[in-house]
């Protein structure tokens, strides 16, 4: 499956009290700290414990820094298909196994792939750790790349291109946009990537991506929930030390995308029967200071039934059945993206300039100290939530090691949302939201014959 991250619209649904205490800690300056112990092997896999014997239950996680912006250009699609590929089997596990022996073992299993990273995970009764670190041993040392898994997983991922893409409403929408905003970085291109270039792949091509991604020093093997300490550090010991370190020059393409100074206007047409309007706004990446305050903003516009999108062009104009925004938050740039369904009877341009006078007034009226402190409340349940689950916990873990190689971001990260003020919200509109850094999409129903 491709896992869009920090593009969630689900908010838990929290009661008054609880959201007193949440507003009450958060002034306290009191929040979940998230425990952990850090060390790497020799041959560079980085290992990230977080103990927690609440509940009898662990999770085994193995994050590869590979995503689809590591891709040849000519081959691309190959992260994700790879996310699939590893779950054929290994030299021990037997094709169509893996699947089962955690499955019979209490467990279950999934991954995910994105821009930057690909992502695995078990979440095992205690008592089978050992089990779900010896199966991600195997599948970072003898997966199993034959023609017959090559064939299979090639159908496997046509269909869901099928389902997720070409046959669901919208479902090209972000690919369309990212293409637009990003004309040389990797980023523009798809995570599921071409048909055609995985079926002109030779088995060859797929063991060179294999043996230069999928090693330790390119890796963060993040364990969550009950365990005994030392016990796992000699299970980890004795299926990853002897696992070789990389050979290979590892690829980082971060080329430099040419500057903007117009906005790019463009026109998709689809299987569908509502228009939507589409913006994009290149900004800085996660982890860098305007990100927290433009991540915010998209939050301003768009975060539950009170935001700004949905009270002004959904409900007062009732320009828009849909309204939404969200930022991207990755490791070479981000993106905010804006997004609207037309409503039955209004015309696409109607919709596009009332998106277009919310940024205005944005930019040019500042933001109520009120308004923050409420997103800060709603960004903190979505913290609790996030960190709600061993799974969760491994994975944040994992992923602020992976990218920024500071694991401890779990705890400290929330405190750049805090500071945010409303004067860096309007300073970033100013700096960000703007036309000239504009991507406009009319995403439009196909014209009947």
């Amino acid at each position: 499956m491709i896992n869009y991250l920090h593009t969630s619209t689900y908010r838990p649904k929290i009661s008054g009290l609880v959201l007193a205490i949440l507003l009450f800690a958060m002034q306290q300056g009191i929040a979940q700290v998230i425990e952990f112990e850090k060390y790497q092997l020799a041959n560079g896999l980085k290992v990230i414990l977080h103990q927690d014997s609440s509940t009898p239950i662990v999770a085994v996680t193995v994050s590869y820094k590979v995503g689809s912006k590591n891709e040849d250009p000519a081959r691309t699609g190959f992260a994700h298909f790879f996310e699939h590929l590893l779950f054929e089997g290994s030299e021990n596990i037997g094709r169509g196994e893996y699947m089962k022996l955690v499955k019979t073992n209490g467990g279950v299993l999934n991954a995910n792939t994105f821009y930057d990273r690909t992502f695995y995970f078990e979440i095992l009764p205690s008592n089978q750790l050992e089990l779900g670190l010896w199966m991600e041993s195997e599948r970072m040392l003898h997966a199993k790349i034959e023609d017959q898994g090559i064939e299979t997983q090639r159908e496997v991922v046509k269909e869901e291109r099928r389902q997720r893409y070409d046959n669901t409403p919208y479902g090209g929408l972000l690919d369309q946009t990212m293409r637009r905003t990003f004309l040389q970085h990797p980023y523009g291109r798809s995570v599921i990537g071409s048909m055609d270039h995985l079926n002109s792949a030779k088995r060859e091509e797929f063991m060179d991506f294999y043996r230069t991604f999928y090693v330790p020093d390119n890796a963060v093997l993040s364990i969550a929930g009950d365990f005994r300490t030392e016990q796992v550090k000699a299970w980890v010991n004795r299926y990853f030390g002897t696992i070789p370190t990389s050979t290979r020059p590892i690829p980082r393409p971060n080329p430099a995308e040419p500057a903007q100074t117009a906005e790019r206007i463009d026109t998709v047409y689809d299987n569908i029967q509502l228009p939507a309007i589409v913006h994009s706004f290149k900004m800085p990446a996660q982890g860098t200071p305007d990100f927290y305050p433009m991540s915010m903003l998209t939050s301003l516009l768009s975060q539950g039934a009170s935001s700004r999108f949905q009270k002004s062009i959904a409900d007062r104009q009732q320009k828009a059945v849909a309204v939404g925004a969200f930022p991207l938050g990755m490791v070479d740039h981000g993106v905010a993206i804006m997004y609207g369904i037309v409503n039955m009877g209004v015309s696409a341009d109607s919709l596009n300039l009332a998106m277009k006078e919310e940024y205005r007034q944005i930019r040019e009226e500042t933001v109520q100290q009120s308004e923050l402190n409420k997103l800060l409340t709603q960004l903190e349940s979505d913290r609790v939530a996030q960190l709600g689950t061993v799974q969760g916990i491994a994975e944040q873990l994992s992923d602020y090691e992976l990218f920024y190689g500071d694991a401890n971001l779990i705890n400290t990260e929330f405190e750049r949302f805090r500071k945010v003020t409303p004067e860096d919200i309007r300073r970033v509109a100013n700096t960000y939201l703007v036309p000239s850094n504009q991507v406009t999409l009319y995403y439009m129903p196909k014209p009947k014959p």
